[in-house]
């Protein structure tokens, strides 16, 4: 996958883009690779470039659900620069790809002396709240297969491509659903030409028709986004 501009740092005013840059490096970051687990401290933070990162709530019973989808709109572990602590949820890569990552102490110092870059930090923490609201509400509230809409929908912004590498099983966990339910959902969609799905790859054919049938959480998310990482 081809590096992309991240939003976020491409929207930061002048002064704090030349402040941050020496301090970045570039990754690469591997599938169901995990960048922090819950309670741990977090070291480095990732402004995605490519890759993208779920951040995953786990549950007493062993079963994990996504509460929110991070890419190239925005960073991940940016509440650590503030505050110094723990983790509060997994952070694991669900799509491969590259990175631009800067040490969380770096990132607090510079924050701190730039107005203008911790609001940006803080709205940004405020639109992860909304997702996870809002995916809190949608899998309450929304069939499987909507939900899947959703999902493939957000990955294909993030990643920039209709080909997303995805096992049912992966799919299954970051959707909170039995792997039944994602199979038959899936089928349904493939029936319909809205995507194709063989030997772990999703391609995407038809994104206007998974717009029809997506669940209006899509939308909502990808607003609130748009307010802070314009595309």
């Amino acid at each position: 996958m081809a590096n992309l501009p991240n939003r976020l740092l491409e929207g930061l005013a002048q002064a704090d883009k030349t402040a941050l840059h020496p301090h970045l490096k570039h990754v690469q970051l591997a599938q169901k690779q995990v960048l922090y687990d819950t309670a741990q401290p977090v070291t480095l933070v990732y402004f995605p470039t490519g890759a993208v990162v779920s951040l995953v709530h786990d549950l007493n019973s062993g079963a994990s659900v996504e509460i929110a989808m991070v890419g190239i709109d925005g960073v991940v572990g940016a509440s650590a620069a503030l505050d110094g602590k723990k983790a509060i949820n997994r952070a694991v890569v669900q799509l491969s790809g590259s990175s631009l990552a800067c040490d969380v102490g770096t990132l607090g110092a510079i924050a701190l002396q730039s107005e203008k870059m911790l609001s940006t930090i803080i709205r940004h923490e405020q639109a992860l709240f909304t997702q996870a609201q809002q995916s809190a509400a949608c899998l309450s509230s929304h069939t499987v297969e909507a939900r899947l809409c959703r999902w493939l929908l957000r990955a294909r912004d993030l990643y920039g491509s209709d080909t997303l590498d995805f096992t049912q099983e992966f799919l299954a966990e970051m959707l909170g659903a039995q792997r039944t339910s994602v199979t038959l959902s899936a089928q349904t969609l493939q029936e319909a030409g809205l995507i194709e799905y063989r030997r772990g790859k999703i391609r995407i054919v038809d994104a206007d028709g998974l717009n029809e049938a997506v669940c209006e959480c899509y939308q909502a998310v990808k607003d609130r986004y748009a307010e802070i990482a314009p595309a």
